[in-house]
């Protein structure tokens, strides 16, 4: 496995190795399902990472809808805010279909409980939880700080981010929500994180 870290906590590689015992958050990111490359991503996931993981899904064009919606209709962010965690529920249940021996999982116990399966564990947020949690209703929260506070909270020993842009190899954090390559919100969710993070292309996965 290629790994360039910059910094203690960051780097930014091509995961083209064996499976390593840990508990790993993976996120997918929305473009992956809208460029077709989703499937091939799941499937080098389960592969290199069978057990230990927990895949988090974008909103993909479930999101997007709930977006025009907003514009449209001018509802709140509160609402938006719960739609879009059900954009990410229904992205779940397609990841989960196809992959029937993965397990869906609601709130973070529910998820503890399911990786003793050995199986991986795919996250359908749970709005209340979240709420619960203080995690703000905006749109500069997305999946990817929502995958940042699940590894926090179920002390992961890293998050993998993959996206479909390219990624600037001399990047941190701060940069990569500057270039909107994650959310605004991502770089105070994962601050004091303990955890590695790795953010790849998904040609490079």
């Amino acid at each position: 496995m290629l790994r360039q870290s910059l910094g203690d906590d960051i780097g930014f590689a091509s995961v083209n190795g064996c499976m390593k015992v840990g508990l790993r958050v993976i996120k997918f990111g929305g473009s992956l399902e809208c460029s077709g490359a989703l499937k091939s991503c799941l499937e080098k996931a389960i592969g290199f990472y069978r057990e230990g993981s927990v895949w988090v899904s974008g909103g993909g064009d479930f999101a997007e809808q709930v977006r025009e919606a907003q514009q449209r209709w001018r509802f709140d962010d509160i609402t938006a805010h719960a739609m879009a965690l059900l954009a990410m529920r229904q992205m779940a249940l397609l990841m989960h279909s196809m992959h029937r021996d993965c397990v869906l999982a609601g709130s973070t116990a529910d998820i503890v409980r399911q990786l003793d399966l050995g199986k991986p564990v795919i996250w359908s947020p749970d709005v209340n939880e979240l709420n619960e949690a203080g995690i703000p209703a905006s749109w500069e929260v997305t999946s990817d700080s929502l995958a940042a506070w699940l590894a926090v909270t179920l002390d992961a020993d890293e998050l993998i981010l993959i996206k479909s842009a390219e990624i600037p190899q001399t990047a941190d954090v701060n940069k990569l929500a500057e270039l909107g390559i994650v959310d605004r919100a991502f770089p105070g969710f994962t601050e004091n994180a303990r955890f590695k993070i790795s953010v790849v292309n998904k040609d490079k996965f």
